[in-house]
């Protein structure tokens, strides 16, 4: 069972998080409940997950060198990487070098974090997702079709290329954020998009909340506006794929993300992460299940035992969504409003990422957007026009003078 909060024992546990930036807040808040001793690693220094953390590292989170000598040296008793993808590979390595217990295999890490691998490893155990090809040459490209990187997340070299004139820059753009030179060809797969935020344990998966995931248009193409649960249709298949997909590469214990698209065909597999969600998804989870998926991933990197119970879930509300904060570009000056918009109906939690004097540039990537509201309602329809109104209330003051709303 994972450890009682504010424990001696826990106190005595040294935990290292690789990442201190939006997508670690929730997991660095429950590690402070517990009181674990957190030592949080990001190469920003203005991080906001630095504040809940005992020790900060101002290290890149792909540093694997430097991060295993702070992981000697910190005598950690567990490292975990939520909320982004690289790490997850170099939490699993370090662990296995250091001799400590952890929920992936650095083999089963690696399929998780790089898609030209992982989506072998699929058609090999025939789980659906669309057609693909890893490549090198962009006249290989045949349009319509998505061109992304194959070791990066948050939509970093990612492009929807609807016409052949846009190839060259699709490509270039892939290329340049490709950590090996090459870059994937998918089939544009038709159909809304749902996430499959699951736990597995003792080689059991558990799906958790099925959330539709609300995306912008072009060209921040793939960048999630909104999570919203429960998904309107396709729950059962969604969640049956995602189990075949996280089996098939070896995910038997530890929390898992799966996107998908529901095509004609089916659901498809979009992508597979061994990790919590980056957009506060366990914290949904929590608001709509009663589940405490942020305790349950700490509990899996301190190699403790897991009880079936603790995944038991039953409804806390008839709908719950998270909605992201966008704002224009330009200098920010203030963020406004922030109390009123927590006092709203149904909101059960505000973040506000940025600080003033954070330059908002124009929104391409996931790491773009300025901070998230939570809410909860009798529906999954109510619980988003309560997210949407309180998100409108909240607004960014940039120094061209006039406040941008979100």
């Amino acid at each position: 069972m994972a450890g009682d909060p504010g424990s001696s024992t826990d106190r005595d546990k040294r935990l290292l998080v690789l990442g201190a930036g939006p997508a670690q807040l929730g997991l660095l808040e429950a590690a402070r409940a517990r009181g674990l001793h957190v030592i949080a690693v990001d190469r920003d220094p203005s991080a906001p997950g630095f504040a809940l953390a005992d020790r900060r590292a101002i290290i890149s989170t792909e540093d694997e060198r430097g991060i295993e000598r702070l992981a000697r040296a910190e005598r950690i008793d567990g490292v975990i990487a939520p909320g982004i993808d690289w790490p997850v590979g170099i939490a699993a390595r370090v662990a296995s070098k250091l001799g400590i217990r952890h929920p992936l295999e650095p083999a089963t890490a690696g399929l998780a974090v790089h898609k030209g691998r992982q989506r072998e490893r699929l058609d090999e155990a025939g789980v659906p997702q669309p057609r693909w090809r890893l490549v090198s040459d962009a006249q290989d490209v045949e349009v319509p079709c998505v061109v992304k990187a194959p070791d990066r997340q948050g939509q970093r070299g990612l492009s929807l290329v609807t016409e052949s004139e846009a190839v060259a820059g699709a490509v270039g753009a892939a290329l340049e954020a490709s950590r090996n030179g090459s870059f994937v060809v998918e089939e544009l797969v038709d159909g809304p998009e749902v996430t499959v935020n699951a736990f597995s344990a003792g080689g059991r998966f558990f799906p958790l909340t099925i959330t539709d995931r609300l995306t912008s248009e072009p060209p921040a193409f793939g960048v999630a506006l909104a999570h919203v649960w429960p998904a309107e249709s396709g729950t059962e298949a969604a969640a049956e794929v995602a189990r075949r997909a996280v089996e098939a590469l070896g995910i038997g214990e530890g929390p898992s993300y799966t996107q998908l698209r529901l095509g004609a065909q089916g659901p498809q597999v979009m992508e597979v992460a061994a990790r919590l969600g980056g957009g506060h998804d366990a914290e949904l989870c929590e608001a709509a299940l009663g589940v405490n998926l942020n305790g349950l991933a700490l509990a899996a990197a301190l190699g403790e035992e897991i009880s079936t119970d603790e995944l038991s879930s039953e409804p806390r509300a008839g709908g719950a969504c998270t909605v992201f904060l966008t704002a224009d570009a330009g200098m920010l000056d203030a963020v406004d409003d922030l109390d009123q918009a927590e006092q709203s109906e149904g909101v059960i939690r505000v973040r506000a990422y940025r600080r003033p004097g954070f330059a908002i540039g124009e929104l391409r990537h996931g790491a773009d957007r300025l901070g998230a509201v939570q809410a909860i309602g009798s529906s999954r329809a109510e619980a988003l026009r309560r997210g949407e109104a309180a998100a409108a209330l909240i607004r960014f003051r940039t120094s061209a003078g006039a406040p941008v709303q979100t």
